[in-house]
């Protein structure tokens, strides 16, 4: 960015006698003023974005009119453990601010434990949220452990006469529509629940109207604005007490459990999938059916 002060110092070379206060009046008077870079370029749409939209709206609506279970799902930001800066403000008694480390770098006694990764369960019918905070690392398998732990702790005491699962997710990460991962360990969940799981994915760089971005994270992020997340145990303590004036309520818990990395599915094991493409967009929109 080039300040006023510099512009005035290329003038000057040019033989103009201008100060730096004189270009920043001038700037303002031919509509100028400072301004942040803002996101809001999303890269070339896809020709069916709408479409997808509409589809995934549709089964959505129709999933709760009849009482069963729609959830949308995400991995919130990893956080790094420990005393660290995290933005907002918050309440102290005047001249005594929180105490943060001066840098943003892990704690290296804690290896790979020195961040948390909240993922997150949304239950778009009844304005609740669950999250499971790892430690590890955000696999398909994490992903699918989440949404396990949240149908037999509130899943199937909300919906017990439910036959499916319906899930709505980004294109990307753990959850991604490529991920073959994914969908093996979604097939396993599908066995061991009965239900006849669909996921419907929202199109290519659309991630922010995936609802559980707008409907838990962003609360959550505000209830724990300017404070640090010094341990696992606070992290949880904040997300759960995450509410809202239209009724939001949060559980969170802990999940100790190891994930590796790259664990490959071979193409036999997906063909042994009981894996099922819609007619629009298979690639997006697929049900795994208990085997």
């Amino acid at each position: 960015m080039t300040s006023t002060y510099e512009l005035a110092h290329q003038l000057t070379g040019q033989g103009f006698k201008v100060s730096a206060e004189l270009v920043r009046r001038l700037l303002h008077q031919m509509g100028y003023s400072l301004q942040a870079p803002a996101k809001q370029l999303e890269g070339t749409s896809h020709p069916d974005r709408n479409a997808q939209f509409e589809y995934l709206n549709r089964l959505v609506v129709e999933r709760v009119a009849v009482g069963e279970p729609v959830i949308s799902v995400d991995t919130k930001k990893k956080e790094i453990i420990g005393r660290y800066l995290n933005g907002g403000r918050d309440w102290r008694p005047a001249r005594d601010p929180e105490r943060v480390n001066v840098h943003d770098f892990a704690d290296p006694a804690l290896g790979e434990h020195a961040k948390a990764i909240p993922y997150g369960i949304y239950d778009i019918g009844n304005d609740e949220g669950w999250v499971s905070v790892g430690d590890v690392a955000d696999t398909a398998e994490f992903a699918v452990e989440a949404i396990r732990r949240w149908w037999n702790t509130t899943g199937k005491v909300r919906f017990p006469d439910a036959a499916t699962l319906t899930i709505t997710a980004d294109c990307g990460g753990s959850n991604g529509y490529r991920v073959r991962s994914w969908k093996w360990h979604l097939a396993q969940l599908a066995t061991e629940t009965g239900l006849a799981i669909t996921v419907v994915h929202y199109p290519p760089g659309t991630s922010k109207w995936n609802k559980i971005e707008h409907r838990l994270f962003s609360f959550i992020s505000m209830n724990w604005r300017g404070r640090s997340l010094t341990d696992i145990r606070t992290i949880i303590e904040l997300i759960a007490a995450t509410t809202t004036q239209t009724g939001l309520s949060v559980q969170a818990s802990y999940d100790p459990n190891w994930y590796p990395k790259g664990i490959k599915i071979t193409d036999t094991q997906m063909g042994d999938l009981p894996l099922h493409t819609h007619d629009w967009h298979g690639d997006w929109n697929y049900t795994l059916t208990p085997a």
